[in-house]
């Protein structure tokens, strides 16, 4: 995921708003616990995650993969009053932490934390959504997004993370792995599906950014 050098690196972030402390807290903890924490969205694509819930001020939000639930509180912040985040993630192991780091955010309310495979779950939501966030197994991606698409009003965002995938979505198809086949996929999808206009940001593993038309 290393796509500038570590001292342009340092720059950006340090010319980056800090973290909130709450945030900065369970990065932390992350880090210290739990296993591969690099799938945590982190300080900068946080703030950029943040950034754009403000611009954006969703009232629904539909979140895939929530992993220890950074980018949920994240998207929290430009989340509008009455407003709801539904997230959804399959590894229960880790919900006693999530869920208290929900309660200390002091709007633990607004998030329908739902515990379970998102491509059975996915179909029984009836909300339509102002902003979808996809970042969850790399292999179910275009089934994510044929999913959501239809759930996303118009005027409204679907990003997916990790979409360069360190860069490997670059190389000959006939010789990636399915993974990055998948995502090969999904950002040519993308790119010429009518019902969205897109652009490919280069921040931290790639976030691919749609907006329903």
């Amino acid at each position: 995921m290393e796509f500038i050098s570590e001292e342009l690196d340092e720059y950006v972030v340090k010319h980056t708003a800090g973290e909130p402390q709450l945030l900065y807290q369970l990065n932390r903890e992350t880090h210290l616990k739990v296993l591969q924490p690099r799938m945590l969205s982190g300080h900068f694509q946080g703030r950029v995650l943040s950034m754009f819930a403000k611009m954006i001020q969703p009232k629904n939000i539909l979140e895939i993969g929530t992993y220890t639930g950074y980018s949920t509180l994240c998207f929290l912040e430009g989340l509008v009053e009455g407003g709801k985040i539904t997230t959804i993630d399959i590894n229960y192991e880790l919900e006693d932490m999530v869920r208290r780091y929900f309660d200390l955010s002091g709007r633990s309310e607004a998030i329908d934390y739902k515990i379970g495979d998102a491509m059975e779950i996915i179909p029984m939501l009836e909300e339509e959504f102002d902003l979808v966030f996809i970042d969850a197994d790399k292999n179910n991606y275009l089934n994510y997004y044929d999913l959501v698409i239809d759930k996303v009003k118009l005027g409204g965002y679907i990003i997916a993370d990790n979409v360069l995938w360190s860069g490997k979505v670059t190389g000959e198809y006939d010789h990636l792995d399915a993974d990055t086949k998948t995502l090969v996929d999904l950002n040519q999808l993308v790119h010429e599906d009518k019902r969205v206009e897109n652009v490919l940001l280069p921040i931290r593993d790639g976030l691919m950014v749609m907006r329903r038309v």
